[in-house]
């Protein structure tokens, strides 16, 4: 009994060895994950502290991120040529809104914003339409609640767009600090994830076997 017991404790040991392995090599490396999260938690800051001058900013950044995917969009056909017309579509598209944001720096940081607003106002009210008809399809009422305050909310933000675009900032600040501050929790543990593997499974055994002394 206790022969069963310990090949049973090394296979279960073993599997989670593996298994801890193919964790680590399918995530990403947890230094950074701790990057993304110092540079989101940081920008969450900046956004609350100084909203507009970090929005004009961050939207001529995202200007710079169209021009370029539209341009590498356009290169790709030649190199593949499927679906060649949506890659052209979305290459001039993209290339196109560069364009207009690099060009027009004030407006583009109102407008963009403004698009953004309008857009979450769209999906409120589809997402809430989709809700209250699982509602009336027996999901039960509090789904149909939901739904109900998600089409307020859209009603809210495209009635009210320039009152969204002046909130927008702190929503994403704020979003930007609690996700900032969850990567690099998540960090951190991968860390001490990856010790523990090393610990469990160290240099010199293989299949996390026992390490034989010679």
């Amino acid at each position: 009994m206790e022969k069963r017991s310990k090949k049973k404790s090394k296979k279960k040991g073993a599997t989670m060895t593996a298994f801890a392995q193919r964790t680590e090599e399918a995530s990403l490396p947890w230094w950074l994950v701790l990057l993304e999260g110092i540079a989101a938690a940081i920008i969450g800051l900046f956004l609350l502290t100084a909203p507009g001058a970090t929005l004009f900013v961050l939207i001529q950044v995202l200007g710079i991120f169209w021009l370029v995917g539209g341009l590498f969009r356009i290169v790709s056909i030649f190199l593949d040529t499927s679906l060649w017309g949506w890659k052209l579509i979305a290459g001039a598209l993209g290339i196109l809104a560069g364009i207009v944001v690099l060009q027009h720096p004030v407006w583009s940081s109102v407008l963009v914003p403004a698009i953004y607003v309008i857009i979450l106002g769209i999906q409120g009210l589809v997402l809430g339409g989709v809700n209250l008809v699982m509602a009336f399809w027996g999901e039960g009422w509090g789904i149909g609640i939901l739904g109900a305050l998600s089409i307020v909310f859209g009603l809210v933000l495209l009635f009210n767009v320039w009152i969204g675009v002046a909130v927008l900032p702190f929503v994403l600040g704020a979003v930007g600090i609690v996700g900032g501050g969850a990567a690099i929790a998540i960090a951190f543990a991968m860390r001490s994830m990856e010790r523990g593997a090393s610990v469990r499974d160290p240099a010199g055994t293989e299949g996390g076997g026992e390490a034989r002394p010679v």
